[in-house]
């Protein structure tokens, strides 16, 4: 319990703190960023999140809440890096006839090329103001093709540019599939509990990042939650202790690609 409280504790500093302090762009003004910036702040992560449905137990930003806390610790272990907003309408599937998450109330989807412009004009606006290393963080994994597409076009484009670079960061997601997903069966929760989406490893997550979005009276023996309501696994033992787990490993591996890649980009 202390743990979960720290957690959420921390949580909420990250996300209504002092604009002067904040690493998340919307707390700043313009001259406060352009001093950052000035000052060698010249990463900037790109959260992007999604509005779906998440099963009758958890709520439908889910990805949004994630991601603004996942990058704002990213962020803070940096050291120079700021965040970007959210980016909230991601693809989800076909409207008409709806399919995948599209069938359940609030899901809002849009199409693959309308995204893929979005993230190319994030990228170009940050470049335009000295930003030197643009990092997409997805939290969701059906749009991982799409950054790494935005990112592969943008980077041919300033070749002659040593230096900017747009990195589409899919170690943050598949550490959730991997590291996470191993890390889980080692303290005794198998596979079809720890599923692929709104189960186990998903909830898990949530509860750490901010209790709030689980409905946690549904989380008892005697709730049924299956795929007619959205589910992929077992959500029912989750538990603040086992998302925290892929809280820090998600948060360890994207500050070790990110510099990784920041490196690189310097020795072009």
């Amino acid at each position: 319990m202390l743990v979960g409280l720290l957690v959420h504790l921390e949580c909420i500093a990250n996300t209504v703190g002092p604009g002067r302090a904040s690493v998340f762009l919307e707390d700043l003004t313009s001259p406060e960023l352009r001093a950052r910036i000035a000052k060698g702040v010249t990463t900037i992560l790109v959260p992007i999140g999604g509005t779906e449905q998440n099963g009758p137990h958890m709520v439908l930003g889910k990805h949004n809440v994630r991601v603004r806390y996942l990058s704002g610790q990213i962020a803070l272990a940096l050291g120079n890096a700021v965040v970007a907003p959210v980016l909230a309408y991601v693809p989800e599937g076909a409207v008409n006839p709806p399919v995948a998450h599209m069938r359940f109330s609030g899901t809002i989807s849009i199409p693959d090329a309308t995204f893929e412009s979005v993230l190319e004009g994030i990228a170009r606006s940050f470049r335009q103001h000295g930003f030197r290393d643009i990092v997409f963080l997805g939290d969701h994994g059906g749009y991982q093709k799409n950054q790494v597409r935005v990112a592969t076009k943008l980077n041919r484009e300033w070749s002659g540019d040593s230096g900017t670079r747009v990195h589409a960061l899919t170690q943050y997601y598949q550490t959730t599939q991997t590291e996470y997903v191993q890390a889980l069966k080692l303290r005794g929760y198998s596979d079809p509990e720890i599923g692929t989406h709104a189960g186990l490893a998903d909830t898990a997550l949530a509860l750490a990042v901010d209790p709030v979005l689980v409905r946690t009276e549904m989380l008892n023996p005697a709730t049924r939650l299956d795929t007619a309501q959205g589910v992929a696994g077992d959500p029912r033992r989750a538990t603040v202790a086992a998302g925290s787990l892929g809280v820090q490993l998600i948060i360890d591996t994207s500050v070790k690609s990110i510099q990784s890649a920041v490196q690189r980009r310097g020795e072009r």
